[in-house]
């Protein structure tokens, strides 16, 4: 600690934009001031990237703060933060950065702001490396809403690697607390359905191809569900340059959402495409967690802020997820343990991850 100021080591563990993420979003809920050194020391281009830098300024500007070391390269930056307000924010990645790792970092500060925000988030939508815009709307935003809130996301525009181009709105209220969640009955699977994508340039059929490709994987393992994978030509006016690609959800009779996806690139076989994503999906159904491995991580820093004890059940969890459960301890008073799951089905490889949130309360209400 300098004076108050909390130190972070954004080279340990996962080692990626996500310790700024969790760091920079608790720094500016609890309000406290915060330096970030060895910034993504272990990646090939060390140091903020343009979807980092984004993401640190939005936060910044959410909360009237102070950053310091923000530019393209940096590997230390100083943070510190005011107070949360509403209103409009635009972040604008100006590459194919994530939007949806922009509103990663942004949903957990606003939820507390004194009062409704309406966020702009400029970047690609469907990016390698990151949630798709698919993902968050089809997976993401109804499980994360059983922390009782609710937002808003209209997707104005879909941007793809290189070029970026999309712009993503969301709306959303403050909330006085968030409520824990308990995920932690899998249930059976009662419907797959999903979305293949074409933009741009790119005909039709390569959707087609990939969806059948998805169907006649999954099919392999699962017979008696009819699966409903709708293919679509993004429309001219409501894409910027070309992509490709497919999510597909498998919702249970308990309510849990788990998917696969994947991204076409050029030179990519679009059955490869499909399958890939197929077999994501089936691994995370066949490991019988409640939530899939894209999921996971993201749940972390609202369990973190809830007001009691949430329960998750899940695969084996990720570095990305021990990473935001390290971070989560060292900067709030939230309590995580993580154990494994004595199953009666020796295929299934399970764990429950429990949290003693922090109750944090929104002064500000």
């Amino acid at each position: 600690m300098d004076g108050d100021r909390v130190e972070i080591d954004g080279g340990i563990m996962e080692g990626g934009g996500q310790i700024l993420r969790v760091s920079t979003a608790l720094s500016c809920l609890l309000g406290l001031p915060l330096r970030v050194r060895r910034i993504r020391a272990g990646r090939s281009q060390p140091g903020l990237r343009p979807q980092h830098l984004s993401g640190l300024e939005l936060v910044r500007d959410l909360c009237e703060g102070s950053l310091e070391g923000g530019e393209i390269g940096s590997t230390e930056i100083t943070f510190t933060p005011g107070k949360i307000k509403g209103g409009t924010h635009i972040a604008d990645t100006k590459t194919a950065g994530s939007v949806c790792l922009l509103m990663q970092v942004a949903m957990p500060c606003v939820l507390f702001a004194a009062s409704p925000s309406e966020l702009h988030f400029k970047g690609g939508t469907n990016a390698e490396m990151a949630p798709q815009i698919d993902y968050t709307v089809m997976v993401f935003k109804p499980i994360v809403e059983k922390f009782n809130f609710t937002f808003n996301c209209d997707i104005k525009k879909r941007g793809y690697y290189p070029q970026g181009g999309g712009e993503v709105i969301v709306q959303m209220s403050p909330v006085k607390e968030l409520s824990p969640i308990d995920l932690t009955e899998r249930g059976t699977v009662t419907k797959i359905y999903g979305r293949a994508f074409v933009a741009g340039a790119l005909p039709i059929k390569l959707a087609k191809d990939m969806s059948s490709a998805a169907v006649r994987c999954i099919r392999k393992e699962i017979r008696d569900l009819y699966i409903n994978i709708q293919t679509v030509r993004e429309p001219d006016d409501q894409a910027f340059g070309t992509g490709s690609g497919i999510i597909i959800v498998a919702e249970t009779s308990t309510g849990c959402l788990l998917a696969g996806s994947s991204l076409g690139r050029r030179g990519k076989n679009s059955d490869k495409v499909g399958i890939e994503a197929a077999e994501i999906l089936l691994k995370n159904l066949k490991h019988g967690g409640a939530v899939d491995d894209s999921l996971q991580d993201q749940l972390i820093i609202f369990m973190a802020l809830a007001k009691g004890v949430s329960r998750v059940r899940s695969g084996p969890v990720t570095l990305h997820t021990q990473t935001a459960i390290h971070f989560a301890e060292q900067l709030t008073k939230a309590k995580f343990t993580v154990t494994k799951s004595e199953e009666e089905d020796p295929s299934k490889d399970t764990y429950i991850i429990e949290c003693q949130g922090m109750g944090m309360i929104n002064s500000n209400l």
